[in-house]
């Protein structure tokens, strides 16, 4: 194996089990929000800004679109089906390797609440932000959310049009 594609096959190593392990660590803290908080008021961590309260979400984010859960298993899959593809075309340099990375995070929130869908057919939210009446979320939206603005923030900021379009046009273009 050439030391390049050795590094490569680390690299998707080292994501894919950064992927177990978010998707795990999601998991976890919905179980607990299942046998802590389900029934009950809820927990306030720091009185008039954060609370922990259990909700069965049927929709997407801030309860859009509920009980439409065939379209988010298409969804999801299309999403993390694009994430994987966009992945195979990172180049394998450092430059890259948080926007790679970046995308593992961005895949294990949607796998995280996949599951959820899957197996409850609705999603555990159980974070609320009181001081501003923030919609109820959960890990996985932590992962997307924050994915989403560093990458916006790297697109915008850190890398150049002519470095993107390496990634994002066709071959042969």
């Amino acid at each position: 194996m050439s030391l390049d594609k050795e590094s490569k096959v680390k690299r998707l190593f080292r994501c894919v089990l950064l992927i177990i392990v978010l998707v795990i660590l999601d998991q976890l803290t919905k179980h607990l929000a299942v046998k802590y908080l389900m029934g009950n008021e809820g927990k306030t961590l720091i009185p008039g800004v954060l609370e922990l309260l259990y909700l069965e979400n049927t929709g997407i984010a801030f309860s859009l679109l509920k009980n439409q859960m065939v379209l988010f298993y298409i969804i999801t899959v299309i999403i993390s089906i694009a994430i994987i593809i966009l992945m195979t075309k990172i180049p394998n340099n450092k430059r890259f390797h948080i926007l790679y990375y970046l995308l593992g995070v961005l895949l294990a929130g949607a796998l995280g609440n996949f599951i959820d869908r899957i197996v409850h057919h609705y999603v555990v939210d159980f974070i609320y932000f009181s001081l501003i009446n923030f919609p109820v979320f959960n890990v996985a939206d932590i992962y997307v959310t924050c994915s989403v603005i560093v990458l916006a923030i790297l697109f915008i900021f850190y890398y150049k049009d002519e470095e993107l379009s390496e990634i994002f046009e066709k071959k042969g273009d």
